[in-house]
């Protein structure tokens, strides 16, 4: 049996539908409140049998910081799926994010190691790896330094896969996945990267020339799902299909929307008086701020990942940004 975690967010809801065509029964986490019907959303997108594909999944509502709650899904459980996750730059957010990402990946780790289970596969991020400017390649050998990536969400997910780390002590085989930024298609209002199509096609005017790395969440799931079927185990693989600039990627976006390109250039100094008035507007409205600090900075940054190691070990190819934006695009219009 198989679960997953964060099957309400782009990549849950995605490596549901996957899952679902090959597995009849699949167990899925969600909190209450959550959208279900945005995962029914996403599965529509790719099969015209999505009701029958969605029935499949068990879904059993549990909070991954509620030992007690998740217990109960862990029953007959073999294989784990570990992608919820709290995502923000906002300081303010960090003890929560300590209680989601750490703790949670804590209680999560327990499980699998009291109830025996085979495999666990959690989702991290690039925000993990080790930085390295002026055109130096980013790989999975860049040992982390706390000082130099001292924000809430990256020492948090590094405080996960820690946790990780410790199950495959217990005898738990784990894969850590460390995908770019994943575009994909759904969750087009929720904060994530599937608002910022909806934002360039309702003509979002600014553009940096940052480079960081992008990777479709199709591609995401794939590389998940074959780790787990594979034999390896008890290593971290970077996924990315391309380091491209902001400006490209927005520009492609608004290029396929039939929409203006952004045609406002960010400076480091606007940015910079950006989240200062952020901050400022925070604090009286109680609403996130749209720029934060480190979100300021790393617009403006140039990071190149490399995914020679899954490349190499799964024999996998990934699909080229501009497909995928080609791609997220349609579906957006439809």
């Amino acid at each position: 049996m198989i679960l997953v975690t964060g099957g309400t967010g782009l990549v849950g809801a995605h490596l549901l539908y996957h899952l679902s065509l090959e597995n009849d029964s699949v167990k899925a986490i969600h909190r209450k409140n959550s959208d279900l019907q945005a995962v029914k959303n996403v599965f529509s997108y790719y099969s015209e049998d999505f009701e029958a594909l969605f029935k499949k999944i068990e879904w059993i509502e549990a909070d991954i910081t509620d030992i007690f709650l998740l217990e109960k899904a862990f029953e007959n459980v073999t294989e784990v799926y570990h992608s919820a996750a709290l995502i923000s730059f906002n300081p303010k957010d960090y003890k929560v994010m300590r209680k989601v990402n750490i703790e949670g990946t804590s209680n999560i780790v327990n499980l699998c190691i009291d109830k025996k289970v085979k495999k666990l596969c959690f989702v991290s991020s690039i925000a993990t790896i080790e930085k390295a400017v002026n055109n130096k390649i980013i790989d999975e050998d860049c040992e982390w330094n706390t000082e130099s990536n001292n924000y809430g969400y990256a020492i948090t997910k590094y405080g996960a896969e820690m946790e990780v780390w410790r199950a495959s002590q217990e005898g738990v085989e784990v894969v850590i996945v460390n995908p770019g930024v994943i575009l994909g298609a759904g969750f087009w209002n929720n904060g994530g990267p599937g608002e910022l199509f909806t934002k360039i096609y309702n003509g979002l005017k600014f553009y940096t020339e940052g480079v960081t790395a992008f990777v479709s969440v199709t591609d995401v799931v794939k590389t998940m799902i074959q780790l787990m079927n594979s034999n390896l185990k008890n290593e971290r693989y970077i996924l990315v299909s391309e380091n491209v600039s902001f400006k490209e990627v927005f520009f492609k976006i608004a290029d396929d929307f039939g929409k203006k390109r952004p045609s406002i250039k960010v400076t480091k100094l606007m940015s910079s008086i950006g989240w200062r008035l952020e901050k400022i507007k925070s604090s009286l409205t109680g609403k996130q701020p749209v720029l934060t600090k480190q979100s300021s900075k790393s617009i403006h940054q140039k990071y190149f990942y490399s995914s020679e190691k899954i490349e190499k070990a799964l024999d996998f190819k990934f699909e080229p940004v501009s497909e995928t934006i080609k791609n997220v695009c349609e579906l957006y219009k439809r």
